[in-house]
């Protein structure tokens, strides 16, 4: 694909990233307006998003529109693929192009009443963000917050505006965390009936 209209479809406003919302740019001026450079805005949104906006793997999502990243940022919380929508959506604002990114992992931390409505500790649909930074495309992960680390023992996902920002594999003692299965590719909206289609947990979720 020409890098000219990659880039252009990483800035676009869609129905769920709806980087045009004013309460979206208004937040996404707010955080970069003292920064200059895509770098240090992207980092400044990443922590923003993984620190600010609690993550919540019970976030109601019954509707489209809870996956539209101004409920997200007015809701003030929500699981990986709502928090990456949120960031994806933010950085647009900035200017900086951006699109979702999914992977299939096993997440070995799920409490055990979710494994078992689930029937599994898979998840097929793990949300992310690719940011597009000083040429490059860097993958983020701003799911977990300071506090919900803290709690399950697991090292903040640091992220530098160079370096892919994952999940660790293992907790700080030594526990398994989080096992990457397979990259799903990118986005440049969100697929939500592919999403749907694919993962246990909306079966769950409706429930």
């Amino acid at each position: 694909m020409n890098r000219a209209i990659d880039e252009s479809r990483g800035l676009e406003p869609t129905f769920f990233i709806d980087c045009d919302n004013a309460a979206v740019t208004g937040k996404s001026a707010d955080l970069t307006a003292d920064l200059e450079g895509a770098k240090k805005r992207a980092v400044r949104l990443f922590y923003f998003v993984k620190d600010e906006i609690r993550y919540n793997i019970y976030a109601p999502r019954p509707t489209d529109s809870h996956f539209r990243a101004s409920h997200v940022l007015a809701a003030k919380e929500g699981y990986c693929v709502q928090k990456a929508v949120l960031l994806v959506a933010l950085a647009r604002a900035a200017r900086i192009p951006a699109r979702l990114r999914f992977a299939e992992i096993r997440a070995h931390l799920t409490a055990p009443e979710i494994v078992k409505k689930r029937g599994s500790n898979i998840f097929p649909f793990h949300g992310l963000a690719d940011l597009y930074i000083n040429g490059r495309w860097v993958r983020t992960t701003p799911t977990y917050d300071r506090a919900y680390c803290e709690k399950m023992m697991v090292t903040p996902v640091p992220f530098n505006g160079e370096d892919d920002a994952m999940l660790p594999s293992h907790t700080d003692d030594g526990r398994p965390n989080v096992e990457y299965i397979r990259d799903r590719g990118f986005f440049y909206d969100l697929p939500i009936d592919e999403i749907r289609k694919g993962s246990l947990s909306w079966k769950y979720m409706k429930t």
